[in-house]
Parts: C-alpha cells; sequence; structure tokens
C-alpha cells in the first residue's frame, strides 16, 4: 500500500501541495538536504523515496540502527562514483538520524557540504536537540504532522480496494472511531490494525467492522503495536501524566512498559527533565537538578543499569509537590509579546556601550539596586505600555508561598494575593 508517486500521498499538503515548498523544488528539480521530523507512520520514508524516483536521482539508504561510520563513508563513496559533472548528487535517506552519534553525523558533513549527496533525514526527535548544529546548519527541517481523519478514512478504502488480499473479501467498515482511534494518526499503525480486525474473522464469510469488534480484537493484540514502538508517544504520555498525577506506581509502572518495548533510554530522561520544569518547576526546583543529573547519569552509564537511576528520577518526580506556574508564565509572556508586538525598551534598561549611546541618554535614571537596603528597590521594567503586567503567579505549596511573601514586600502592586 505504499504510495508511489507524489499523486498517490496523502497528507502533508503544506509541504507538497500546489504552493508547497517541497513540490515547487521538485518542479525546479533541485531540493536542498533537509529533515523530516514527524510521528511514526506519516510517510517519511516513503515521501524520501518518492522524490529521488520522480527526479530520477539514484538512492541510497542508511538505517541508524545498524549503520557505523564506515557504512556512511563506503555510502558516501558509491555516491560520489555515481555524480555527473555538475548534475545534483545521488539522494543519501538516513531513517531515525536522530539515533546516529556525532562522530557518525560528523562523517556526512563533507558529503552534504560538497553537494555529493543530497541528505534527507527522518527523526520522530526533534533535531534541535538530536542532529549536531553543523549539520542541521546545512539542512532545512521539515516538520510532518500526523495524518488527519479523512485521509486515514480514504487510506482504508485503499486497502479494501487495492490489496491483493483484501480485495477479495467482502468487507464493510461500519463505524470508524475505535480504528481511527488506535492509528493516532499513524498510516502503518492503521493498516496493522485492519490486518489483525480482518484475520480475525471468517475470510470466506462477509464482514462487518464495528468499533465493539475493533476493540475486542485490538486488546488482545496491543502488545504487538507497542512491540514496534509505534506507541511510545501513548506511553510516554501515560508516564508523564501518572508524575503529574502524582502515583509513583503508575509512573515507573509506564516508564517500564517504555524499557521492556525498547524504548531509548535517552527518550525517557529527556521526558523526565521536561516533567520536572513543567509540573513540578519551583514548587521543587531540585526536580530539575535530580532530573538533568539522571539523563547525564544514564548517558554514562547506560542499560541495562540506567534503568535504576531512570526509576529513582521517576519516583522522586513522581512524589514531588507540584507547580506549573513556571510554565503558565512562559506561555503568558509569549502570548503578550505576541498580542503586543515590538514594544521600545525603555532608555533606562538599555546598555550605554559607547559614548553615542550615552549621548542618546542609555541607562540614563536606572537605579541599582545593591545600592539601596536589602538589594532592592522599586522601579519599572516593563515597557510603558505593559506596566503592572503580572505573569509569574505563586501557587500554593511552600517554595512557592515563601516567594510570594518576598514577592509582597517588594512589588506590593504586582503580586498575586
Amino acid at each position: 500500500m505504499r504510495p508511489q508517486s507524489l499523486d498517490d500521498y496523502l497528507g502533508q499538503d503544506h509541504l507538497l501541495g500546489e504552493d508547497g515548498v517541497l513540490r515547487m523544488a521538485i518542479a525546479r528539480g533541485r531540493i536542498p538536504s533537509f529533515i523530516l521530523w514527524g510521528p511514526p507512520g506519516v510517510g517519511k520514508t516513503t515521501l524520501a523515496g518518492i522524490l529521488a524516483h520522480t527526479l530520477q536521482r539514484p538512492f541510497f539508504t542508511l538505517s541508524a540502527i545498524n549503520s557505523g561510520v564506515r557504512d556512511i563513508r563506503d555510502t558516501i563513496q558509491k555516491a560520489d562514483r555515481q555524480r555527473f559533472f555538475d548534475q545534483p548528487g545521488p539522494v543519501l535517506f538516513i531513517d531515525e538520524i536522530h539515533r546516529f552519534s556525532k562522530s557518525q553525523q560528523d562523517s556526512l558533513l563533507g558529503a552534504v557540504e560538497k553537494g555529493i549527496v543530497t541528505l534527507i533525514g527522518a527523526t520522530t526527535e526533534n533535531p534541535g536537540f538530536e542532529v549536531i548544529p553543523a549539520l542541521l546548519s546545512r539542512c532545512q527541517v521539515y516538520t510532518l504532522a500526523p495524518l488527519h481523519k479523512e485521509q486515514l478514512i480514504a487510506l482504508v478504502h485503499k486497502a479494501l480496494r487495492e490489496d491483493d488480499t483484501l480485495n477479495k473479501q467482502d468487507i464493510v467498515i461500519e463505524e470508524y472511531d475505535a480504528l481511527l482511534a488506535y492509528s493516532g494518526g499513524d498510516a502503518r499503525r492503521l493498516y496493522n490494525a485492519l490486518e489483525v480486525v480482518v484475520q480475525s474473522g471468517d475470510a470466506n464469510s462477509p464482514q462487518r467492522i464495528t468499533n465493539q469488534i475493533v476493540t475486542s480484537q485490538l486488546q488482545e493484540r496491543i502488545r504487538m503495536f507497542d512491540k514496534g514502538g509505534d506507541w511510545h508517544y501513548d506511553m510516554a504520555s501515560a508516564m508523564i501524566k501518572s508524575i503529574r498525577g502524582g502515583d509513583p506506581h503508575a509512573a515507573v509502572y509506564w516508564m517500564a512498559r517504555m524499557i521492556e518495548g525498547g524504548e531509548d533510554a535517552k527518550f525517557i530522561a529527556r521526558r523526565l527533565v521536561i516533567a520536572a520544569a513543567e509540573d513540578i518547576g519551583l514548587a521543587n526546583p531540585n526536580a530539575l537538578l535530580m532530573a538533568t543529573t539522571a539523563f547525564q547519569a544514564v548517558q554514562a552509564v547506560g542499560m541495562p543499569e540506567g534503568r535504576i537511576i531512570l526509576s529513582q528520577a521517576i519516583i522522586y518526580l513522581a512524589t514531588s509537590p507540584k507547580s506549573n506556574s513556571a510554565y503558565l508564565a512562559i506561555k503568558d509572556a509569549q502570548k503578550l509579546v505576541r498580542d503586543s508586538g515590538d514594544l521600545p525598551i525603555p532608555l533606562h534598561l538599555r546598555n550605554a556601550a559607547n559614548q553615542l549611546m550615552k549621548t542618546l541618554d542609555y541607562g540614563v535614571g536606572y537605579l541599582y539596586p545593591h545600592d539601596f537596603p536589602g538589594n532592592f528597590t522599586p522601579q519599572e521594567y516593563f515597557p510603558e505600555e505593559l506596566s503592572g503586567t503580572v505573569l509569574y503567579r505563586p501557587q500554593q505549596n511552600p517554595n512557592e508561598e515563601r516567594s510570594n511573601q518576598h514577592m509582597q514586600r517588594w512589588w506590593k502592586d504586582k503580586t498575586e494575593k
């Protein structure tokens, strides 16, 4: 069922629609090196193959799971031998590029820089964290979105119509909700689920697929999907929500499910760092130190011992007091910036780095807090239009209640009572 052309490819209209950046690049006959970032099953690998075929380029592929630096260099040498004059280089597709080490990514730099290959990387992880800056600066990053309901239904119809096995059976989908819910916007998981449900019935009799049938069949086979790692976002969500809800038992359970399913320990550790800042925050600032230290320790120790470090960290986070005040503050601050635009920086807050700036009154009127009792004196730090704005709202926990007492002494008019 894998699409063979752009016309068969569903989704990603922002890239492949009439005015999509990749569609226009293909029309020009040249595509840049780029990284496709998106969840599993949205067509990253398929898209790379289609682009190479459409442009009639040699196509090489490597998997970051089982390829080393030597494999990369051998592939680049083969690609270099297939270059002709000023023609664009062959396409080198690297699946799960986020799993490449720094040395492996370094080995790609020269080939990408010289145009020996056009690199297409695929990743489910944020490239800003997982791809080295030198390589990232030589690539565009295109984000792929999960498939929406109409596209997933179209994929089901395509399978029932074109699959050599399914099109010989009398199959009617009476209800789609459960099937689409299990897919989570992932085409591969959708087809896996459809296959399991159809195989559970009699191939020689008409099949009517309902939500109840889908649910009962997939619950029995749920580990089949977990094993492939397609559910790792759902598992991560369950783990984080257990931490947020203060249940260390469930948090450790979901983490164990992820470890047993082969999840990357660094992926788990990163989620703990995020949870420490987003959900625990200033109620227990040590939580972020614990999570960051756990991430570094897991990197140094590796698995299986790393699981003990992760267990200690997740229990600490789950049993900590919770506050999302820092998360809400930056969220509100960003909205304020978008709504209010680029307001001028008050002169007294500007840095008078040279004589010209001094003549323009940069820094004039600034009150140096350390010159005052208690190392504090009230003055305006916002642009005039935003004076009195409150963004940080301390929550009810011992740490932030102490902070709020300081704030009330300092900023009587800018403190949440």
